[in-house]
Formats: structure tokens, C-alpha cells, sequence
């Protein structure tokens, strides 16, 4: 299925309802005077973000949305019912841009973070408003005013508290399935992957973090060469970034140079991130101690590592297919947050949605 990140839409609020032109009639009362009561609100529309959702596919089941129009008032003084305010699920994580000027509206970055992005017209007075000691039968009543109407671009940057990194068939995918619950395909051949995936990895004492396999990159991926591109703003937002290495690679230390030169070409911020380096397919390598020790020492060469002053993320020698090493990664990943992960915000009730988006997530 195809993984839609990006889309354009309509939103409409709701119309506000006409004030009504009325004159009490009654048996004994011939000269009631005006009861023409107002007009209803007409709904806003409400963009909310559900952690139960991955993609944007769903909203290309159409790209106008409208909110409910308030109801007309009537006689005898009573006013039309307000509109249904409507509302559209997203993504955590998605941004909700102004398709005419590019602005950032709203970014929701937590789980049931709710946006109102268009807000419904009031309702039109009904004619016992307008009623003077000069004009006492009024025959005027206003319109309803109309609701709100904008175009939006949804644009989705997952949220994970580490991403996975590394060239095309490295490994990320079965990393990710031997860590999480996550099953994405898996073969043995370049660019399984086509769509980010995300997982949840716990540890012993119960934490829980969100684990993202963004899908392969090559050189020039943030010229547009390869999927990196399309899928390169999906990985602003990780804490912690892990450097997945295949141990058999002819040039290891080359391809963590490749890496993050694709990520400092995309923003300079990612490569300060904090760091891990999995080196991956051990059991390809037969698990010798040597050989692995040497690619180690190779990828932590200080002359890699310049803007964090010469000092090399540390080494993780794993068998992701054979989940060895494994365990002692996850752990290691925990240690990187002091306070709460996302995995651990997006559970019911857990943390509260602050009023700006943490640093960590601009």
C-alpha cells in the first residue's frame, strides 16, 4: 500500500444560521410584535492527533471536508441549533501548513493534541432584536455569517525517540523486528524497505521507547537520488540516531562517512545528535572476535567524529537475524533518557501535552 505523508486539502467550517423574521400570533394578542428568534453557529473543524495511525493514506478518501451548518431560528423566540464541529484524525507528528503561503499552523507532536483549524460563522440576530419605540414590527433579520475556509497541507515527520540509519539491505529492518513487535518485510536484497516503519522496544524494568527503520539511504539521497529524500524529514525529529553497519562491508568507515554526510546535507543538527553505532550480520562474519575488533576500531577513528570532538559513538557488535547483541543495545538506548520517551508519553494518561514543542523536537 502506498505510504502517504504529504497531501493537500479544503476545510470548511459550518455556516452560521439565519435569524428568522417572525410576529407572535395568538388568540388574544393580534398585535404580538416581532419572536423571530437567531440563527445556530455553525461547527468549527478540529484536526486531532491519534497515535493509532501511521500514514496519511485515509485522507485520500477525499480532500474537501466541511463541518455542519447551524440551523435557521424560528418564531416564538427560538434560536437554531449550533453545527456539529467536525473533526479529522492524523498522525502524531503531523504539521499542518498553509498551502498558499507555506506558514506552519500547528504542529501536533502529541498524542490527542487537538487543532481548530477553522472556526464556524455566528448566527444572524432573528427581528426581536431590531425592534425600536419607532419601528416596533420589524421586518429585518440578519444572515448567518459563512464559517471559516482554507486549503492545508498535512505533512507527517514521525516521531521516535531513535531512528535507525544505514545503506540499503544493512540490516535495519530485521534489527527493528528483533527489538519490537514490529514485522516489516525483510528479504535479502537492497531497498526491502520502502516505507518508514515504527516499533516499540521495552527493557527489563518496563520502559518502552518508539524505534523508527527509516528506509536505506544512498549517496545524494538529499539531491533527491534514491528514496532517501522523500523520507530524509523523517528522522529530524529522533533523539538518538543508530548508525546500522553491515560487519562484511568492504569500507565500513566510508559508509558512516556517506551517512552522515547525507544527514549534514539535510541539516547540520542531525550529526550532533547523540549516537550508536550497531555493527551488524555477525553471524555472516562467523563471529570472529578479531575481525569484528578491527571494524570497531575503524569506525570509531577519531578523524570520523569531528563534530563531536574526535569522540566515537560506542560500538554495538550484534547479530540482529540471531538476536545476539541485541539485548545489551536496547539497554544502552534507555540510558539516553533521563526523563519520558515518547513510547512512554503516548500511553493513556502518562504526561500531559505542554503548550510548545520541546526543543528536542524543532
Amino acid at each position: 500500500m502506498k505510504f502517504v505523508d504529504e497531501i493537500e486539502i479544503r476545510i470548511r467550517a459550518g455556516h452560521g444560521g439565519a435569524g428568522a423574521v417572525s410576529f407572535l400570533r395568538e388568540k388574544y394578542r393580534a398585535q404580538g410584535g416581532p419572536d423571530g428568534g437567531d440563527g445556530g453557529r455553525g461547527g468549527d473543524f478540529i484536526i486531532r492527533s491519534s497515535p493509532s495511525l501511521q500514514n496519511l493514506n485515509h485522507v485520500l478518501q477525499t480532500r474537501n471536508y466541511r463541518a455542519e451548518n447551524g440551523e435557521p431560528g424560528r418564531g416564538n423566540n427560538q434560536s437554531g441549533a449550533g453545527g456539529s464541529d467536525a473533526e479529522l484524525r492524523v498522525p502524531v507528528g503531523t504539521e499542518i501548513l498553509d498551502a498558499e503561503t507555506g506558514e506552519l499552523i500547528a504542529d501536533l507532536y502529541r498524542s490527542d493534541q487537538t487543532f481548530v483549524i477553522v472556526k464556524g460563522g455566528k448566527g444572524g440576530l432573528g427581528n426581536q432584536h431590531f425592534a425600536t419605540s419607532s419601528n416596533q414590527a420589524p421586518t429585518y433579520a440578519q444572515p448567518g455569517l459563512p464559517g471559516d475556509e482554507r486549503r492545508v497541507i498535512l505533512r507527517l515527520k514521525l516521531l521516535a525517540d531513535a531512528g535507525l540509519v544505514g545503506l540499503p539491505n544493512a540490516g535495519k529492518s530485521t534489527l527493528l523486528a528483533a527489538v519490537t513487535r514490529k514485522l516489516p518485510k525483510i528479504a535479502d536484497y537492497a531497498f526491502t524497505t520502502l516505507t518508514p516503519n515504527i516499533g516499540v522496544a521495552e527493557n527489563d524494568s518496563f520502559r518502552r521507547l518508539l524505534l523508527a527503520d527509516i528506509p536505506g539511504i544512498i549517496e545524494g539521497a538529499h539531491m533527491g537520488h534514491g528514496l532517501g529524500l522523500a523520507f530524509l524529514r523523517h528522522i529530524e525529529r529522533v533523539r538518538l540516531i543508530i548508525y546500522v553497519i553491515d560487519v562484511a562491508s568492504m569500507d565500513p568507515a566510508g559508509e558512516i562517512a556517506l551517512l552522515k554526510n547525507e544527514l549534514r546535507s539535510y541539516s547540520e543538527e542531525l550529526i550532533e545528535r547523540p549516537a550508536l553505532i550497531a555493527l551488524n550480520k555477525l553471524d555472516l562474519a562467523n563471529y570472529e572476535d578479531e575481525f569484528v575488533r578491527e571494524v570497531g576500531q575503524r569506525l570509531r577513528a577519531p578523524e570520523l567524529w569531528p563534530e563531536k570532538g574526535g569522540v566515537a559513538p560506542e560500538v554495538f557488535a550484534i547479530s540482529a537475524v540471531e538476536k545476539r547483541g541485541t539485548r545489551e543495545l536496547v539497554e544502552k538506548l534507555f540510558t539516553f533518557f533521563d526523563g519520558p520517551t515518547l513510547g512512554e508519553e503516548s500511553l493513556p494518561g502518562a504526561h500531559p501535552v505542554p503548550s510548545t514543542p520541546p526543543e528536542s523536537l524543532l
